[in-house]
């Protein structure tokens, strides 16, 4: 797709108030076409052979070929960007969609304030305008990671990066965030000698069941955070949706603090303040990590980790689903090692293996 296209778009929702809702709110980006609509499974397969569209919006609960029907057929006959539509309650239906290949999600729409409509709009706009640097070779090589049959943790190899005692990883992502956090942290061992604190772009009520889901297969304990959790070595803390994560020291621990985000805030939850609080309070003991996304967050708060004398990694563009993200804390110089996914669990297992090493005198 050249930068001056259109972005055509089917809209596939048994619900006619969501169709029209979706419709009126696409159309107002001059960069966007609607050039059709589905009500059903069958009808998507349809009208996506017959017009060819860039991208797909996805309800899941409908009449004669329900959303999973329709994206297992897709993925595998004619593999195209889906940002899947789901309502708060249905957060199970969310992670089956993202592992089965939608790269995507926004909240349903509902009849209710218009201040809330306007905020989905907001969303849907960015997530669908990121379809313009999205590869979906790299969302399925991601999938695939994400088997059973690659799991495991590759065994660290020797670098020459001279690293401290690393006592927390931040790692801040977007779309293609959970695959790629799911990745990262099933290689991570139960005896990780870090603390690891994330802030994934996520609306609220999502981050907990994904918090609980990527619990369930890393090793490592994996929780939502909570405001004033104590940051533990081998435990993992998601900033909550709807909050930006930030921290505070009492004597000699350190907690999470959590900050209400407000409608003006542009990422949320913000991995610059999430990283530069950590920079504050951690000095050089800090790793930062940028994950696939489209815009810039992440930029500031690598580049504050650095001028604290702490590490930083980029993911590569060999596997970021959207290059956004990771290309500015490259070219603005905050990342010390740019990596492919599969290689970001072995470096920090490495750098932190031999902080602790060192540490102990080893």
């Amino acid at each position: 797709m050249t930068a001056d296209a259109k972005i055509k778009v089917l809209i596939v929702d048994d619900s006619a108030y969501s169709r029209q809702t979706i419709k009126k709110m696409l159309e107002t980006e001059p960069g966007i076409e609607v050039i059709g609509i589905a009500s059903d499974g069958i009808e998507a397969m349809v009208k996506t052979l017959r017009l060819r569209p860039d991208l797909i919006t996805l309800d899941f609960e409908m009449p004669a070929m329900d959303g999973f029907s329709f994206l297992r057929w897709l993925m595998k006959e004619k593999p195209i960007p889906v940002i899947m539509v789901s309502s708060y309650s249905d957060t199970k239906t969310v992670f089956k969609a993202l592992e089965l290949g939608a790269v995507d999600f926004i909240a349903k729409p509902t009849k209710r304030a218009s201040v809330e409509l306007q905020g989905i709009e907001k969303d849907l706009l960015n997530k669908v305008n990121a379809v313009r640097s999205l590869r979906m070779d790299k969302l399925s090589r991601n999938l695939t990671l994400m088997s059973p049959e690659h799991l495991g943790i590759e065994a660290p190899v020797k670098t020459d990066s001279v690293i401290g005692d690393i006592e927390v990883v931040a790692i801040g992502s977007s779309t293609g965030g959970p695959a790629a956090l799911q990745i990262i942290l099933t290689r991570l061992p139960n005896n990780f000698s870090a603390s690891v604190v994330i802030s994934q772009h996520m609306p609220k009520g999502f981050t907990g069941p994904l918090a609980e889901r990527l619990d369930s297969l890393a090793g490592m304990k994996i929780k939502e955070a909570e405001d004033g959790d104590v940051i533990e070595r081998g435990r993992a803390l998601i900033c909550p949706g709807g909050c930006h994560m930030m921290f505070k020291k009492k004597g000699s621990e350190h907690h999470v603090r959590l900050k209400e985000a407000v409608n003006e805030d542009k990422y949320v939850p913000s991995v610059d303040l999430m990283m530069s609080s950590a920079a504050e309070y951690y000095g050089s003991k800090v790793t930062g990590v940028v994950l696939t996304g489209m815009g810039n967050d992440g930029k500031n708060g690598m580049l504050e980790i650095k001028s604290k004398g702490g590490y930083t990694i980029a993911e590569s563009e060999e596997t970021a689903v959207v290059f956004g993200m990771p290309a500015e804390a490259i070219k603005a110089g905050a990342a010390d090692r740019a990596l492919p996914l599969s290689e970001i669990p072995v470096e920090l297992i490495n750098i932190v293996n031999r902080g602790a090493a060192a540490h102990r005198g080893d």
